[in-house]
């Protein structure tokens, strides 16, 4: 009879795993027969990558200003060249700021920088000659940038003089270092940022709308009508997208350094265990809105609205989450790609920080786990 029980046992378990393996083959043919899901694992990520890589820049250089030297001196002229030298700064020059009022108001310029009459007599004084530099405050960012980096070209000419001996030396000088991204080039940290929103798109709208296709279609209820648990059917259908999104994931990565070059320096092993741990809520959320709707158009409103958009403003590959509001701050825990992101961002830059990695891949399967156990939870009660 123990003999009869264990044959028994081996042929359920031999038959279980005949049907996950043909759901899988089933799930991997759709997938490739599918035109949208290779458009949207390959070629949606390849636009979004080169976008970012070379559309999308943080760096302001160039900026158009305006430089006023009143007076015409050797000093003057040397510090006006300065400006004019900078790789920051377009500089149309001038003798009177009124020139320029009503250039700054319809935004042909950014800035206006004054050198003003007096400036080489207090410079020799070592009365401290100042430099005005006026902004327009209606884009913040860019009057930050003018002001700031005015700042540092006089700064810069400074030093210069004294390495010359025509200057005395100030009091307190300051040394600036950028750790892991000297250039601060916006490229190193956009790139592997945009990574984590390829991977959303990929797991979650690609699974909500091919999953949500068959509920359309009455193969899923017909799937189910098969002796297939909810819990196998829904991991059938995760395993090709799971691969499909690392494959995708791959292929930024090395179009990230080989065409990008961000740098990578930290380990394979992270990248993948970092990307694996977040496709399980990004699949997980997928499967729970295409059978929560069954709609292929709900579904893709609700994973742009409930995946993609707080995985793009809420996660901090644009807007730092430490400004936001107290409220959305306690939001940002729930979004998978707030961990996801800024791992990456350390996994290309810094290396391997196993503490923070830890505590990511923790966050991200506890909300795969849940975004899972609601999915299959909703696919019985459909059924039933």
């Amino acid at each position: 009879m123990k003999d009869q029980g264990k044959k028994a046992q081996a042929y359920k378990s031999s038959g279980r795993a005949r049907r996950f393996a043909a759901l899988v083959r089933k799930e991997s043919y759709q997938v490739v027969r599918d035109p949208s899901s290779i458009l949207i694992a390959f070629v949606l990520p390849l636009v979004l990558l080169f976008l970012f890589g070379y559309g999308v820049s943080l760096d302001t250089t160039r900026t158009r200003v305006a430089l006023v030297v009143e007076e015409t001196s050797p000093l003057t002229r040397d510090l006006a060249a300065s400006f004019e030298a900078s790789r920051y700064f377009s500089v149309v020059a001038g003798r009177d700021r009124r020139e320029f009022e009503d250039e700054l108001v319809l935004g042909h310029v950014r800035g206006i920088v004054v050198i003003p009459a007096g400036f080489a007599a207090d410079h020799a004084a070592a009365r401290h000659p100042s430099v005005q530099v006026i902004v327009d405050g209606s884009d913040p960012n860019t009057a930050n940038f003018v002001q700031n980096y005015a700042q540092g070209t006089v700064a810069n000419w400074e030093r210069q003089r004294m390495s010359e001996g025509r200057s005395m030396p100030p009091a307190i000088s300051t040394e600036q270092r950028f750790w892991f991204n000297p250039q601060l080039t916006s490229r190193n940290f956009l790139v592997p940022g945009s990574i984590a929103i390829v991977m959303t798109l990929v797991g979650t709208l690609l699974t909500s709308l091919v999953v949500a296709r068959e509920w359309e279609r009455g193969t899923m209820e017909a799937m189910m009508a098969t002796p297939v648990s909810a819990a196998e059917l829904l991991a059938g259908k995760l395993l090709p997208y799971f691969v499909l999104g690392l494959t995708s994931m791959t292929l930024c990565v090395l179009l990230a350094v080989f065409v990008f070059d961000v740098p990578f320096r930290g380990s394979v092993a992270a990248l993948y265990a970092l990307s694996a741990t977040f496709l399980m809520p990004a699949l997980g959320q997928g499967l729970l809105i295409s059978a929560a709707t069954k709609n292929q158009f709900l579904a893709s409103q609700l994973a742009l609205i409930s995946a993609f958009l707080p995985a793009f403003l809420l996660s901090g590959f644009l807007f730092e989450i430490n400004s936001m509001p107290t409220v959305i701050q306690w939001i940002t825990y729930a979004v998978p790609a707030s961990y996801l992101i800024p791992s990456l961002q350390t996994v290309f830059l810094a290396g391997d920080i196993w503490p923070m990695f830890a505590r990511a891949i923790a966050v991200m399967f506890l909300i795969g786990c849940m975004f899972f156990a609601l999915a299959a939870r909703s696919t019985r009660k459909r059924i039933g």
